[in-house]
């Protein structure tokens, strides 16, 4: 939990320990970044004392993908869109029941860590592996260094190579069932897959529906082809 307001810290870390989690607090930015790498979920504030909660986001992204729940009392969609574009996996906005926080835990768990009933562990499509239970990818043997979000696009996807995804279903199951925010950090994701994986056009956008993960992509095309999508920022 990071926060720097005592009053809001003890009742959301008091409350979290009712409920069955094992808090640690921390205050500032530095020390968020530093306790990241040993925690299983981040609840980060944006209005720290000495560093930004969008570049802690940032710098915690780069070396770890913990799942990161953004709690703020930014409001504005821009906020939100900006800071899901940096890494975070969900944001709530300040003030919020602790209900609603525990449920959203709940949540962004279940989709960064799957279930006992979840797809089969491992799919390979081609060269490209990913492996849901160690939440790897690789290319060709070589491990790609994804986000939690990123992760769970591409799995999702790779759940039927082939099979065209709806934009709502995605936003549905791999962001959230009541997902509110732009669909454009759908489009944001996907671009950030296609750079990482080599292959701009293993993610095939199908205009007015939504994407696929292409069983063989086409090994001579190059980013300079251009996206399948206008609305796509590639």
């Amino acid at each position: 939990m990071v926060e720097d307001d005592p009053s809001i810290a003890d009742a959301i870390v008091s409350g979290l320990g009712r409920n069955g989690f094992e808090p640690t607090l921390v205050t500032t930015g530095v020390d968020a970044i530093a306790a990241a790498a040993g925690a299983d979920l981040v609840v980060l504030d944006l209005g720290l004392p000495d560093l930004d909660g969008t570049e802690v986001c940032r710098r915690i992204r780069e070396t770890s993908a913990v799942p990161i729940i953004v709690a703020s009392a930014r409001s504005d969609e821009v906020d939100r869109v900006v800071l899901l574009e940096s890494g975070a996996d969900d944001y709530v906005v300040k003030p919020f029941g602790l209900r609603e926080l525990v449920a959203r835990i709940r949540a962004v768990a279940r989709r960064t860590s799957g279930g006992a009933d979840a797809e089969p562990a491992v799919v390979r499509v081609g060269p490209l592996t990913v492996d849901d239970r160690r939440r790897s990818v690789t290319v060709d043997g070589t491990e790609v260094p994804l986000t939690a979000r990123e992760f769970d696009l591409l799995a999702y996807l790779a759940r039927d190579p082939g099979g065209v995804a709806r934009r709502s279903d995605i936003l549905h199951d791999v962001w959230d069932p009541n997902w509110f925010g732009s669909a454009k950090t759908l489009d944001v994701h996907v671009a950030s897959l296609r750079r990482k994986l080599g292959h701009p056009e293993w993610i095939e956008a199908v205009r007015g529906v939504g994407f696929r993960l292409v069983e063989e992509p086409n090994s001579g095309a190059t980013p300079d082809d251009g996206p399948a999508d206008p609305t796509d920022p590639t």
